[in-house]
């Protein structure tokens, strides 16, 4: 019964995913609230990439109805964005179930995100703005301020949201809103130790996006995401 209407959700989520595609590219702030359905991906895809909804767990539809205080149906389209991303597989009989990522999995989709944020830093680095410059400095200080904070996630995704904007490439900012749907939002909040670094880096990317170095800009934003990608596999190889 839950997944009747299947057929039904699968064409108005293709629907919504094109839209959503094109409004991902234009310039605006992140909606941290978003909708019920943009909210249960969100909260369902972080318990994922970070164990804490392991491989093979059987997903319950109600309890997740239930949680969100919602209709079944935006639940029903969460569940079906998050099997087209390969995190979980949904089967009109029986049910959902976690497929998860490996720590491989991990470093292969930290990896590919790397040297699209490297191509996006080191074209800031040719082709921001002044504008676009301060605003960067504005955002790194708000990143800063908010350090021990648990929007700290927020404000950093902002930050790098304005970088591969500065990029001025609306086909690189395609493909980096797919490949950063890896990194969970609560990424910093999870790993408190990357913050000091994390910090320092933003500075160190600012400058080299000042000094127009499209070399060095690449090297520290790989770098950055790269590790970040090797604490999260090494937490999960933990767990």
């Amino acid at each position: 019964m839950p997944f009747r209407l299947l057929g039904v959700v699968y064409i108005r989520f293709q629907m919504w995913h094109a839209s959503a595609s094109y409004r991902s590219l234009m310039p605006r702030d992140v909606n941290i609230s978003g909708t019920v359905r943009e909210r249960a991906v969100r909260e369902l895809r972080d318990r994922i990439l970070t164990g804490a909804l392991p491989a093979g767990t059987r997903v319950d539809l109600d309890a997740i109805t239930e949680e969100f205080a919602t209709s079944r149906t935006p639940v029903r389209e969460a569940l079906l964005e998050l099997s087209f991303e390969g995190l979980v597989h949904v089967a009109p009989r029986s049910g959902i179930t976690v497929i998860g990522v490996s720590s491989t999995d991990v470093m292969d989709s930290f990896t590919i995100l790397g040297v699209l944020t490297g191509q996006a830093a080191a074209w800031a680095a040719q082709r921001a703005t002044p504008q676009e410059l301060a605003s960067l400095r504005e955002l790194a200080a708000e990143v800063a301020a908010r350090s021990g904070d648990d929007s700290i996630g927020e404000a950093n995704w902002r930050f790098h949201q304005e970088i591969h904007r500065a990029a001025h490439s609306r086909r690189l900012l395609a493909q980096l809103t797919l490949a950063a749907r890896m990194v969970p939002t609560n990424f910093l909040t999870l790993f408190p130790e990357h913050e000091k670094h994390s910090l320092d880096e933003h500075d160190e990317l600012i400058e080299a996006i000042a000094d127009h170095d499209d070399a060095r800009a690449r090297s520290v934003a790989e770098s950055h995401v790269l590790e970040a990608g090797r604490s999260l596999a090494s937490w999960l190889d933990q767990r």
